[in-house]
């Protein structure tokens, strides 16, 4: 399975780090070992000295796709979740700053924990999804899917183009404002809709 990530989908998050806004869908990838075990803790890197927290709907792929057209994207996904993006934000503006690319900040083991999917069909609204996640209790991040720069149809198709879709694949679908830095003890809840979905602590 593949792990594809959108970055800078939601124009407030794209202000608050003061990046240029995208003209298309923008991906990046991680590997499967990016997954976080279920009620695993996340172990802070020792890599890094500023993990950042980015809370993201994250789609499901159910049938294999190439050259999707957008009017059929929406066939090609069928669950959706909720998860986090971690990022080890020192380690990604050196790389900028070098004009290397982001693997190591994005894409190192545990980086893409995610809770259980739900079927889309069964959410109360599925034509805008609200998700958000607390830190020691407290409302960090809340966004909404009517707020995205591309919506899912779009980055769907976009992302076929280049890369095939296979059932079993995730798609990220980029972080809303209001991301920030983890530190060990801290508790982080993860909610779609209202549903609390998964919790954990860093470690």
């Amino acid at each position: 399975m593949k792990i594809i990530c959108i970055g800078r989908n939601y124009l407030a998050h794209v202000k608050e780090l003061d990046n240029a806004l995208p003209t298309e869908p923008m991906f990046f990838m991680k590997p499967d070992t990016a997954l976080l075990p279920a009620g695993a803790p996340f172990p802070y890197p020792d890599f890094s000295k500023k993990v950042h927290y980015e809370t993201e709907l994250v789609l499901r792929i159910c049938k294999t796709g190439k050259s999707i057209d957008m009017e059929a994207a929406s066939e090609y996904y069928d669950a959706i979740t909720v998860g986090i993006d971690f990022t080890a934000r020192d380690l990604q503006s050196e790389c900028k700053a070098k004009g290397h690319p982001w693997e190591i900040a994005k894409s190192f083991d545990y980086s893409a924990p995610t809770g259980e999917f739900k079927a889309i069909c069964t959410l109360k609204h599925p034509e805008d999804i609200s998700f958000g996640m607390k830190l020691n209790g407290s409302w960090v991040q809340q966004g909404h899917s009517r707020d995205m720069i591309f919506d899912f149809n779009t980055i769907v198709s976009y992302v076929s183009r280049f890369i095939t879709l296979n059932p079993g694949d995730y798609i990220f679908t980029g972080t809303p404002k209001g991301v920030g830095e983890v530190h060990v003890g801290d508790k982080l809840q993860l909610f779609l809709e209202d549903e609390p979905m998964f919790e954990f602590e860093i470690k």
